[in-house]
């Protein structure tokens, strides 16, 4: 048990040696060398901040922009829209695609999806519709099932994209 504990400790003084050789100074940069990042709230267009709001269409930290998940309501009517499926899973990319221009992004920078179904067999369907907003070089993506979602929808998207 000693000669492991000594061979640890050996094994940890060494990569914290080269770690220092190789890259000095890679573990803390001064604060003048690092970029300056605010936190601003994304509002959809005619949306404004109010005293009952619980959550924000998306957050942008720096070029990093945090969209909230958007379920298939349409916007005027705040209900889920009518329809296949396939109608509903559109909503929510139009959806995910109002807030990303409100901050100067586009589908085609979006990092990372997450993807909520009530009902995992409507995968397939979902893939479909998806696939014609992100044909080619899609972002990373999780999906999963869910019980149930806000507003009755059967689907909802969040996405991770950055601000040219």
């Amino acid at each position: 048990m000693k000669q492991s504990q000594t061979d640890r400790r050996k094994l940890l003084r060494s990569s914290l040696a080269a770690a220092a050789i190789v890259a000095p100074g890679a573990l803390a940069r001064p604060a003048s060398a690092q970029s300056p990042k605010t936190r601003k709230v994304i509002y959809r267009k005619g949306e404004k901040a109010s005293p009952e709001t619980i959550l924000s269409a998306a957050i942008q930290y720096g070029d990093l922009l945090f969209v909230s998940g958007a379920g298939a309501h349409d916007p005027a009517t705040h209900k889920v829209v009518e329809g296949p499926f396939q109608n509903q899973v559109k909503q929510c990319l139009e959806n995910i695609k109002t807030v990303l221009e409100a901050a100067g992004s586009s589908l085609n920078h979006v990092l990372k999806c997450l993807v909520f179904l009530t009902d995992i067999s409507k995968f397939g369907e979902m893939n479909a519709i998806y696939h014609q907003y992100f044909p080619t070089e899609p972002p990373a993506r999780s999906t999963v099932a869910v019980k149930d979602l806000p507003g009755d929808s059967p689907v909802e998207i969040e996405c991770i994209a950055y601000v040219p």
